[in-house]
């Protein structure tokens, strides 16, 4: 894909503080509180901001936003100058916000329904007792394709691109448990150029990706697309000046709880000094508004 966003990918502890007045047998961990969500941040509203300044987002690089289901975990992609990428994780442990994890990039993150895969591309990781398992390959299928990002459905429905200049977006099915061959998305969906990163809806109700289009903002915009009644996908739609704007905004996501939609900003320069990239946030509530004025 486009080489200048591939700066972060190629070049070669955050802390955020019960006991059960009955007596118990075990030790009763507490629910959190609302508090205790998204890293203890204020919530965004109709505008989009910076996603925890000085914890996540930081002088150094940073892409890549995937929440766990349980709202518990947090992992995103960052690269300091003069080092390679690293996945970081941040996890609510105990009353606190800690950076407990990182690991090699090999792929950008996307948790399964369940929490129990770590999507890596052509890769993944499994959920064990002692952390993440080794990675382990995506199989033969899934070979031939360059994948960046790769997104799953609560139904497994895969949802996933193709690094090439132009940009493919494929999705495949799991039919009564098995695998089907990936097929690319209609013509209106893979237009344009450098068309990647999709995010499918749990439901599947809408997939939200990134593309270089005529009639965009700038460099690549998001967009969305809403399935239809015969079961098609809708228009692509630019999500708007509230999102996009003159640089490369990129790799949509909807927290778990469809309450907020992250994504990543990028301002490539000549050096690494001169770049940018930082995580955003927004309430989804956009999305909801778009899909009435479609």
């Amino acid at each position: 894909m486009k080489n200048k966003a591939l700066l972060l990918l190629l070049s070669a502890g955050l802390i955020f503080g019960c006991t059960n007045p009955e007596t118990v047998k075990e030790p009763i961990e507490p629910e959190p509180k609302k508090d205790t969500l998204y890293l203890g941040l204020i919530p965004p509203t109709s505008k989009s901001v910076l996603f925890a300044p000085g914890i996540v987002s930081t002088n150094s690089l940073e892409i890549n936003a995937a929440f766990s289901p349980t709202l518990d975990e947090f992992y995103f992609t960052r690269q300091k100058k003069g080092e390679t990428p690293q996945i970081v994780g941040i996890q609510f442990r105990n009353g606190v916000w800690e950076e407990y994890l990182e690991m090699p990039y090999s792929g950008e993150p996307f948790l399964s329904a369940d929490g129990q895969k770590m999507y890596l591309a052509n890769v993944y990781r499994e959920q064990t007792d002692s952390g993440w398992s080794e990675e382990k390959s995506m199989g033969e299928m899934f070979a031939p394709y360059e994948i960046m990002r790769l997104t799953a459905s609560t139904n497994n429905t895969f949802f996933f691109d193709e690094r090439d200049t132009i940009g493919t977006i494929w999705y495949s099915e799991l039919k009564e448990g098995i695998r089907q061959p990936p097929i690319a998305l209609a013509k209106h969906i893979n237009t344009g150029t450098y068309t990647a990163h999709p995010f499918i809806a749990p439901d599947e109700s809408y997939l939200i990706w990134d593309s270089n289009r005529e009639g965009g903002f700038g460099d690549s915009d998001l967009y969305i697309s809403f399935k239809q009644e015969d079961g098609s996908w809708g228009e692509a739609i630019n999500m708007g000046a509230e999102i996009n704007s003159d640089m490369e905004d990129a790799f949509g996501s909807v927290t778990p709880d469809g309450k907020y939609f992250l994504f990543h900003r990028v301002k490539m320069g000549e050096t690494f000094e001169d770049c940018d990239a930082n995580i955003y946030w927004i309430d989804a509530q956009i999305i909801e508004e778009l899909r009435l004025n479609q």
